[in-house]
């Protein structure tokens, strides 16, 4: 069942990012000589998708920190000390906030993600065009829903509130931290700030959750430690990705692999530019 749902996940999530890239590289032939400023706005940041795409990589010693948060959180399992602080932390939040009740996380969550979108709106631009970028977003929620999804049914923990066994990791805090990093990695080369206030939602909605009881200090941790590793590995992956659907031959002829649904059946269709 498991194996089954994770197959359809992937597969919606190939299709979708397909037509994503597809349409950026399509809209690039477009032209609109009546209205040719019109057209060239929008170009530049809604329907194109330019070759700056290898310069999206992350640096391999970024990836330490949220494997080591994603250790710190696996180990509670493990080692009793570290279990111990999960205790002492909700001990913590029973004295300074026992009738604490909020869903003011919901909103924290989805802060950083509606930020970028909302400074592109007004002209502030980030490193990527809105195809590329929002095909980079629905990776890394792609590889954060699906790695969480196996760890929660994996491990089995049961939530501090006692509500059900789906405790570790925090998929708010996950959501959150992948968001803060998508923020980061969009505008971090413009100013640090970008940086502080995507992560200063993400922290915030993962001392909420705590607060909320929903969640053990460790969910929390590993939660972060998803979400920074999943929006990462999607700037790494996605240049490969992107320039396989878009391939050049030798003689700049361009290869496109477009999805197709027609009578009730997918495909994949086949273009090669003369």
């Amino acid at each position: 069942m498991i194996y089954s749902s994770l197959h359809l996940t992937m597969k919606k999530i190939l299709i979708t990012l397909s037509c994503l890239i597809s349409l950026g590289v399509n809209a690039q032939n477009i032209k609109d000589t009546t209205k040719k400023k019109l057209g060239d706005t929008l170009k530049k940041d809604v329907l194109t998708a330019p070759d700056t795409v290898k310069r999206l990589h992350s640096k391999p010693w970024t990836f330490i920190p949220p494997v080591a948060l994603i250790a710190y959180g696996a180990s509670s399992f493990i080692f009793h000390p570290v279990r111990n602080v999960d205790y002492f932390f909700e001990g913590e939040i029973r004295k300074t906030g026992p009738n604490f009740n909020t869903n003011a996380e919901s909103y924290f969550l989805i802060g950083p993600v509606v930020i970028v979108y909302g400074l592109n709106l007004v002209g502030d631009l980030g490193k990527n065009r809105f195809i590329d970028r929002t095909a980079l977003l629905g990776l890394s929620g792609g590889f954060l829903g699906i790695s969480e999804y196996i760890t929660k049914k994996t491990t089995h923990r049961l939530r501090p509130n006692g509500s059900d066994y789906l405790s570790f990791p925090s998929g708010h805090t996950g959501m959150a931290f992948m968001g803060a990093e998508f923020m980061a990695q969009e505008y971090s080369d413009k100013s640090f700030i970008y940086s502080a206030i995507g992560y200063t939602f993400a922290v915030t909605t993962g001392i909420f959750r705590m607060y909320n009881r929903d969640h053990w200090f460790s969910d929390v941790v590993a939660g972060a430690g998803y979400g920074v590793l999943s929006t990462k590995l999607s700037y790494l992956v996605y240049p490969y990705i992107r320039n396989w659907i878009t391939h050049k031959d030798k003689n700049g002829k361009s290869t496109m692999i477009m999805p197709t649904y027609q009578d009730g059946v997918p495909g994949i269709s086949f273009a090669k530019g003369l």
